[in-house]
């Protein structure tokens, strides 16, 4: 019986673009991305990635929409009125999880999804625009902190002030930005960064420890905005 011959290379698809151009992304940043490259690396005419993609910046929407859909989303379900606010689960009219908690576990997988992915995030910042993954994740937020008793424009803004802190944390390394050369800290110039030449050498502490203090202090101060409104005050 005839066969047809099986192609040598696997077919061109989309998911095989996206996956080319976020190495590509992670390798080298956003500039480097462009229809040659990306037809180079794939071993394809560059006129056939516009088979699946109109434009470069649709692909790298698609790269962005692909590390959002590694955000874990799963502690949103089930957030209500009943929540408590200081960390646990309530037992009022939602008997949901607290919405303090959902936040704190989204804000970790978030950052951990972009952990490995720091260049794409000029992109994410932008907003969520049409991708499917990013729109959802801004559902979760609005619709958990609204089940949970915040007024909608206060929802708005959490998800708001939320994504500011996270991409910025995951924009790139403090600690990393001092060198590691003791002679650039003069205590003439410098009096108080006699120790600055040890920061890059403790980065994960030095970041971590700066995410987990600025997410709590974030979260501490929602949660006494989040008691006023409870008392029908106006938050400062």
């Amino acid at each position: 019986m005839w066969r047809m011959a099986r192609p040598r290379k696997p077919l061109l698809s989309r998911d095989r673009i996206v996956e080319a151009a976020g190495a590509l992304v992670d390798a080298e940043g956003l500039e480097a991305v462009s229809t040659r490259r990306l037809a180079a690396a794939l071993g394809v005419s560059g006129p056939s990635l516009y088979n699946h993609f109109r434009t470069k910046d649709e692909i790298l929407d698609a790269v962005a929409d692909a590390v959002s859909s590694r955000v874990d989303l799963s502690m949103f379900e089930g957030v209500g009125a009943g929540g408590d606010a200081g960390g646990g689960a309530g037992d009022g009219d939602g008997g949901g999880q607290d919405w303090r908690g959902a936040l704190q576990a989204w804000a970790h997988s978030y950052r951990d999804a972009l952990a490995d992915h720091p260049n794409i995030v000029p992109v994410l910042a932008r907003g969520p625009g049409r991708r499917p993954a990013g729109l959802r994740v801004a559902d979760a937020v609005f619709g958990a902190m609204t089940a949970a008793g915040w007024p909608a424009a206060h929802a708005t803004r959490i998800g708001a002030l939320m994504r500011y802190f996270i991409l910025g944390s995951a924009v790139g390394s403090f600690a990393r930005g001092f060198v590691d050369d003791r002679a650039a800290y003069d205590p003439a110039d410098y009096p108080h960064l006699g120790q600055a030449h040890l920061l890059a050498e403790r980065q994960r502490e030095v970041d971590e420890g700066a995410f987990e203090t600025g997410l709590e202090a974030l979260l501490d101060g929602l949660a006494l905005q989040y008691e006023t409104l409870r008392r029908g005050e106006r938050p400062a």
